[in-house]
């Protein structure tokens, strides 16, 4: 779950980064310092990553783990131009915080989630860079996890900052969201719902019309019908890693327990949503079609330079 913040003004930004170009520093470090604070931190939540993993207790490996792929692009020629990847697939709260969400990154990546190596090949043809970070823990999970917008992991950040758009996928609970009943996809109340925000309005744009198309009920966060009710559900802060892409937006999609569940024909564990992903009546699939081909059509319009 994510939590929204007005973002800092144009002006605001603007003269963080002529400040920087001016006195030599980091550009985006002085972005960082123009944005508005860190969120305070839920009580018993960790305020950052950095203070998760250096807790004690909390053994990487066996608490919680993290998992990430970034292709090699190589162009060696003077006179042509080669592609590089633009899209980057994140899930911050994956494993056993928000279910099912770092198996949906990893299939919407390209990938097998039950058989991600450092030498597995990709199931599908086109891949993209991806992030996961993923409780591990019997029980108790959700003590594992950090508001996105206080996200500092160095990976994470650095995979938001290298790509032109970020698509970063989070759970949470229908009854959390707020929305009017009868529920806004007819004919009957549905709680499998997927809000789709971020500050990317093309790629929110795309993302609600191919999920829509695909079968799943699916709101805009920024529509104007829900836009008060999900404001804690529409990534819009600017320090939330979705929106920290060279071009400064990106996109998230907030799904209920019930959209998640429904994407495996097992989801009481990891290991059984990893090896239960394709036995969904193609659900999971269908989920995972829809974004990449949301993916596809922001990117047909940002050509390489």
């Amino acid at each position: 779950m994510t939590f929204s913040q007005r973002p800092a003004s144009r002006r605001t930004v603007l003269t963080a980064f002529a400040a920087a170009a001016t006195a030599g520093a980091p550009v985006l470090g002085q972005l960082a310092a123009a944005a508005p604070a860190a969120a305070a931190a839920d009580p018993g939540e960790y305020p950052s990553n950095t203070a998760l993993y250096s807790d004690p207790k909390r053994v990487e490996g066996t608490a919680y783990g993290r998992r990430y792929r970034i292709h090699q692009k190589i162009d060696p020629d003077l006179d042509t131009k080669s592609a590089f990847p633009r899209t980057a697939i994140l899930a911050l709260h994956g494993g056993g915080i928000e279910i099912g969400t770092s198996e949906l990154a990893l299939g919407i990546a390209g990938y097998d989630p039950a058989d991600v190596t450092e030498i597995s090949k990709p199931i599908l043809s086109t891949t993209y860079d991806y992030f996961l970070f993923e409780g591990l823990l019997p029980i108790g999970n959700k003590d594992l996890h950090v508001t996105s917008r206080n996200c500092d992991d160095h990976v994470a950040l650095s995979l938001a900052a290298s790509h032109l758009n970020v698509l970063s996928l989070h759970g949470c609970k229908y009854e959390q969201l707020g929305m009017p009943e009868p529920a806004i996809w007819p004919p009957t109340s549905d709680p499998r719902l997927a809000v789709v925000g971020g500050l990317n309005e093309d790629f929110r744009a795309a993302l609600v019309y191919e999920i829509g198309r695909a079968g799943f009920p699916v709101v805009d966060a920024f529509d104007s019908r829900y836009a008060t009710r999900l404001q804690d559900f529409n990534g819009s802060h600017v320090t939330n890693p979705c929106n920290l892409t060279m071009l400064r937006k990106g996109a998230q999609i907030e799904m209920t327990t019930e959209l998640r569940q429904s994407l495996f024909g097992d989801s009481g564990s990891r290991s059984k949503r990893a090896s239960t992903w394709d036995e969904s009546n193609g659900q999971f699939e269908a989920f995972r079609d829809a974004c990449r081909r949301a993916i596809a059509t922001v990117e047909a319009a940002q050509p390489i330079l």
